[in-house]
């Protein structure tokens, strides 16, 4: 049997026994006391995500989400996990079963999980994150995917095709009119680096004094300012706080066509993820109500795509 399996998880106990589980199956517990092993549930939207204490040894186990097999490539994954440990911004990978999707890494002493929150409260928190996304594009790492927006949408919409669900009213409309901000976007491309694709604020670790990358399902090869775009509108950002990140990732001020491309991919971060969120909500994932999570992206996209100052930046990366 696989390590991640299909067993029921008990809601009672957060996924723990699960877990046990699965560490009972996993090689790097072989030698421990499974009974002294401490099991911690740590959070996770779509996947389980535990802290593993084994004695002097403390490790975070991920198991995948149900339903996540249809849209995530774990050789992809596993292979962009250890890049980013290997550049110094993401935790060791100590297991990665690829039958399963099961990843054990270590743990980050004295690690926050950032939220929203965190980035308000957390002095020169967004500047650390420009800083860690900073240091992994300007990296020799190399990943296997290419993470290429419009193909992403189409493959999310042949995943849709097939299950209970609809789209947000003008859905395909909205992107057929993305269709000039896809020609702005190619007439001066930046080169691709390996990005993390999915920065979430639950997937930067804060130390206070740098940040760390985890959870690397959805990264690849892109356009560097992606990452950059998503993570602002994740953490809802304001231009203060904008303006930290950016400086510190470009060591000053940015371009207008640097920032054209950043609000560009505000609006097409939530109009990739709206899909995404479609599919946890067919998959009737409980995690939160995933209809309302792809209504409220995509009137914040149509929302940004409609304001004076969207065509603005759009002429500024055209321009470049």
């Amino acid at each position: 049997m696989s390590a991640g399996g299909n067993d029921r998880i008990d809601a009672g106990d957060r996924g723990v026994a699960r877990a046990r589980q699965v560490i009972d199956r996993l090689a790097l517990f072989t030698e421990s006391d499974r009974g002294a092993i401490g099991v911690t549930r740590l959070g996770g939207t779509t996947n389980l995500v535990f802290r593993i204490d084994d004695g002097a040894a403390h490790y975070v186990l991920r198991i995948p989400g149900k339903g996540t097999e249809e849209y995530i490539n774990r050789t992809h994954e596993a292979q962009a996990a250890r890049e980013g440990a290997r550049v110094g911004v993401s935790p060791a990978v100590l297991q990665f079963d690829l039958a399963s999707g099961v990843m054990v890494t270590r743990l980050v002493d004295g690690a926050v999980t950032m939220t929203p929150q965190q980035f308000r409260a957390r002095a020169g928190a967004p500047a650390r994150a420009g800083e860690v996304l900073r240091r992994l594009h300007r990296s020799d790492a190399a990943f296997t995917f290419r993470f290429e927006l419009f193909a992403m949408i189409d493959d999310y919409l042949k995943v849709l095709a097939g299950k209970d669900t609809q789209l947000p009213s003008g859905y395909h409309d909205v992107v057929r009119e993305a269709g000039v901000v896809r020609a702005a976007l190619n007439a001066h491309p930046l080169p691709l680096v390996a990005c993390h694709c999915d920065p979430l604020c639950e997937n930067f670790l804060d130390t206070g004094e740098r940040m760390w990358l985890v959870d690397w399902e959805y990264s690849g090869m892109n356009d560097p300012l992606w990452d950059l775009g998503d993570v602002s509108v994740e953490a809802g950002f304001d231009a203060a706080q904008d303006e930290q990140m950016m400086r510190a990732y470009f060591d000053g001020e940015a371009r207008p066509a640097e920032r054209g491309r950043i609000v560009i991919y505000k609006a097409m971060c939530d109009l990739l993820w709206t899909l995404w969120g479609l599919i946890q909500h067919a998959n009737q994932n409980p995690a939160e109500d995933f209809w309302q999570y792809s209504i409220t992206r995509f009137g914040r996209c149509t929302a940004l795509m409609a304001s004076p100052e969207f065509d603005r930046h759009v002429a500024a990366v055209a321009k470049g």
